[in-house]
């Protein structure tokens, strides 16, 4: 039993109205499916990211004697300069 058209508006059957329903609960769904997906490359990078910052922080601790021994060296051979230089 259908409603006979109105002539001042459009009919939309509960026919098409129930398509247009489960088009929108489909698109809603894919939507979910992609933001998870965000979500979980985002947990990923900031598993990554702390990751590199704790290599980071290695690497700078194991290179700061460097400069200590290179101002030590530089002394070591400014005193052996001035030594030999005074005992002249």
């Amino acid at each position: 039993m259908t409603a006979p058209p109105d002539p001042s508006g459009v009919y939309i059957s509960s026919a098409q109205m129930y398509q247009e329903l489960r088009s929108l609960s489909d698109g809603v769904t894919r939507v979910e499916t992609k933001l998870d997906s965000i979500g979980q490359g985002l947990n990923d990078l900031g598993k990554d990211v702390a990751d590199h910052e704790t290599r980071l922080r290695t690497l700078e601790r194991a290179r700061w004697p460097l400069p200590t021994i290179g101002v030590l060296a530089g002394l070591a051979g400014a005193a052996t300069g001035a030594l030999s230089l005074f005992t002249r």
